[in-house]
C-alpha cells in the first residue's frame, strides 16, 4: 500500500534491524489492547498488523512466541509430539500458496475418514479449486512430514503421524493425531494455522493464476513455495539459486540490486554483479552464472525448458520473490566476465521477452534506488 519510495526506505530499514522481535512485541501489545484479548496469528493477519509469517520466521511456532511475549504468564502445556506437529505445519503451509493441505487438515478437524472424491468436489464448490490426483498425492506426502530439505529434517518430522492415504480408501486420520485434537490448546493452534493459510490463499492466490501454471502474476513466493507448487515432493529451496530446472519448467531467481563488494573484489561473495535488468516492461536482460557458456548443460536446461519463469526481488531486504510470469528467450550469446580472482570466465548473455508486460508500479519500484 506504500508508494515505491516509502517502500524502499522501509525495506532498507528492515534490512538493518537487529531487534525485529521488539517490533513484533510492540505489535502484539497494540493488538491485544485493541481487541481486548490475547490475539491469535489470524488476528494479526485480519487486523493488518505484523505478518504472521514474520512471527513464525522469528519464533517457529505461536506457542513459542506466546512464551516469549508473555513471560511468566503463559506456559505451554503441549507435549513434545504436539509441539513438533505445530512447528512443521507452521513452517510448511502457513503461507497459503495452495489450499489443498489446509483443506485436508480442516476436514480432519471434524471427520476421521473421507474419500478423495469428497475432497475434490468440496474444494471445487467452496474455493473453485481443481485438485488433480497428482496434487492430492503430493499434498498427503506434505502432511506426512515429507516436505523437508535435509535428511535430518525428514527424520525429525516423519514422526508427526497426522494421516494415512489410499487412492481407493481415501484419507484416514491417525488415532494419535485425533487424540492431539482433543487438547483444546493444540486444536486452537491448528485451527489458527488453517485460518491464516486459507485467508492468505483467498486474498492473494485464489484468482489471477497465469494459464497452465499454479502462480499468480506479481504475488510473492519463497523458493520453498515454488517447491511445493511444482510438486517436487520435498523442499528444494537450498538448490534454487539463480536457476532451477524442475521437469519441463525452468525458474530464474533474480535479486535486482546486488550487495556491494568488499574492497579488492569485483563482487560480493556468491553474488556477482550480473547485468540483470528490465530494459522496459517487456524486455529483461539476464547474465548466466559465471562459467556457464551457451553450450553448458546449465544453459541447455534454460533454453530447453518448455516453460520459463522469472522471479525477482528488489534486494536482500526482501525474503520472497515477485512472480513476473513466463518469458521467451529472444537471444542468447556467449560472452566473458571477470571473476573475483581476476580470471576471465565464459557466461551467456540472454535477452528475454515477457509474456505479460510488467505492471508499471512494480517496475518503477524494482528500478528505483535510494542513495
Amino acid at each position: 500500500h506504500f508508494d515505491e519510495i516509502a517502500k524502499e526506505k522501509i525495506f532498507n530499514s528492515i534490512d538493518k534491524i537487529k531487534g525485529m522481535r521488539s517490533i513484533i512485541k510492540e505489535s502484539y501489545i497494540s493488538l491485544k489492547n485493541r481487541i481486548g484479548r490475547t490475539p491469535l496469528l489470524f488476528d494479526f493477519y485480519e487486523q493488518g498488523e505484523i505478518d504472521p509469517l514474520v512471527i513464525i520466521r522469528e519464533y517457529k511456532t505461536y506457542w513459542k512466541f506466546m512464551e516469549n511475549v508473555e513471560k511468566g504468564k503463559y506456559f505451554c502445556k503441549l507435549n513434545d509430539h504436539e509441539k513438533l506437529i505445530l512447528e512443521y505445519l507452521s513452517k510448511t503451509i502457513l503461507s497459503g500458496v495452495r489450499p489443498s493441505e489446509l483443506f485436508i487438515l480442516q476436514k480432519l478437524l471434524t471427520k476421521k475418514t473421507f474419500s478423495v472424491d469428497e475432497i475434490q468436489k468440496e474444494l471445487k464448490r467452496l474455493l473453485d479449486y481443481n485438485i488433480t490426483d497428482q496434487e492430492m498425492g503430493e499434498s498427503v506426502k506434505v502432511l506426512q512430514g515429507c516436505f523437508t530439505s535435509k535428511d535430518e529434517e525428514y527424520q525429525k518430522y516423519k514422526t508427526i503421524e497426522i494421516m494415512d492415504y489410499d487412492e481407493k480408501q481415501g484419507v484416514r486420520c491417525f488415532a494419535s493425531y485425533a487424540n492431539c485434537l482433543l487438547d483444546s490448546e493444540f486444536n486452537t493452534q491448528v485451527k489458527d494455522i488453517i485460518n491464516v493459510g486459507l485467508a492468505r490463499y483467498r486474498d492473494k492466490y485464489a484468482h489471477g493464476k497465469v494459464e497452465q501454471t499454479p502462480f499468480v502474476l506479481y504475488e510473492k513466493y519463497s523458493r520453498r513455495d515454488v517447491s511445493l507448487l511444482m510438486n517436487c515432493g520435498k523442499d528444494m529451496s537450498s538448490t534454487m539459486y539463480g536457476m532451477s530446472r524442475i521437469g519441463d519448467d525452468v525458474f530464474i531467481f533474480i535479486t535486482y540490486h546486488k550487495e556491494e563488494a568488499e574492497e579488492g573484489k569485483n563482487y560480493a561473495d556468491g553474488k556477482p554483479d550480473y547485468a540483470d535488468a528490465f530494459e522496459d516492461n517487456l524486455i529483461f536482460k539476464w547474465d548466466s552464472q559465471i562459467g556457464k557458456g551457451l553450450e553448458s548443460s546449465y544453459m541447455q536446461d534454460v533454453l530447453g525448458a518448455t516453460r520459463k519463469h522469472l522471479l525477482v526481488k528488489k534486494s536482500d531486504a526482501e525474503t520472497n520473490f515477485y512472480y513476473m510470469g513466463e518469458f521467451d528467450v529472444m537471444e542468447a550469446k556467449n560472452a566473458q566476465k571477470e571473476d573475483n580472482r581476476g580470471r576471465m570466465q565464459p557466461i551467456t548473455k540472454v535477452t528475454m521477452r515477457m509474456h505479460h508486460a510488467v505492471r508499471e508500479d512494480l517496475l518503477r519500484y524494482l528500478q528505483s534506488n535510494i542513495t
